[in-house]
């Protein structure tokens, strides 16, 4: 069973490291098409996620907890919460998309750092959601299935593809080696398998508080679709419309939502 923990909390860890590691094969940037693409999968993945997987487990947690009726409370304040969480961090850093740069060479240290360290605190709450589903299949707590973590891992992962290239790859045109950008990309994301770790080891004090927790993760999730991916999968390049996020955004979705309760 812990071996089924450790594998699930790294596989979004490997989808930033992957990410990162397009430094080498790419030499400026990831295609449009490509990212809309995957920014449309993972949206749909993460939104379906959020929904089956942990605002509805969350509140039948609370119902099964007493509060009956009121059992969306837990649910509207830690959704309400984790998207608050991420809105501060995005005006505390500074959050690169896909198609920035940094530019002026007198600045290379603080916005490279400034630039890492918003990735890096970005991908705490997601590291969390992971954790957070496998602390409850774990302790039996919440009704999900490991099938269910495993699929939100993978789209985490999906997510966090194009999100190590954010790092590695306006780093290298900037000035960097190929493999030192890539070693910041894939710096980022190590805070997500720790994040995930450190909630499936408190799981056991923290059950009381777990319906906010699964909404809180639900919250930061869904900011991340609003504010980061679907802009990426809507972006017009040039005169030139294209449904391919959209389509992709569905496919995701439909996937998700059939794992998680088809397997939950």
């Amino acid at each position: 069973m812990t071996g089924i923990i450790a594998k699930g909390l790294l596989i979004p860890f490997f989808g930033t490291a992957l990410g990162s590691a397009c430094v080498f094969f790419m030499k400026k940037e990831m295609s449009a098409k490509l990212q809309k693409s995957l920014s449309g999968f993972a949206a749909g993945v993460m939104i379906a996620a959020a929904v089956w997987s942990l605002l509805i487990p969350s509140m039948d947690q609370a119902t099964e907890q007493g509060m009956g009726k009121f059992g969306f409370i837990p649910a509207v304040i830690g959704f309400c919460l984790g998207m608050l969480f991420l809105l501060l961090l995005d005006v505390v850093t500074p959050h690169m998309h896909l198609n920035e740069t940094v530019e002026g060479p007198k600045s290379k240290f603080s916005k490279t750092t400034m630039m890492v360290l918003a990735v890096t605190l970005h991908n705490i709450p997601e590291g969390m959601a992971v954790g957070v589903l496998y602390a409850g299949w774990y302790t039996g707590a919440v009704q999900v299935s490991a099938s269910a973590a495993l699929a939100l891992a993978i789209g985490i992962a999906i997510q966090n593809f194009p999100e190590g290239a954010i790092i590695s790859m306006p780093l290298h045109i900037k000035g960097c080696s190929k493999t030192k950008a890539c070693f910041y990309g894939v710096l980022t994301g190590i805070v997500e398998p720790i994040a995930g770790l450190l909630t499936v080891l408190l799981a056991q004090f923290v059950i009381p508080v777990l319906p906010y927790l699964l909404s809180f993760a639900a919250g930061a999730m869904i900011y991340v679709v609003v504010e980061e991916l679907v802009p990426e999968m809507a972006a017009e390049e040039g005169d030139q419309h294209s449904n391919i996020g959209t389509i992709m955004f569905m496919i995701g979705f439909s996937l998700m939502m059939m794992l998680d309760v088809a397997l939950g």
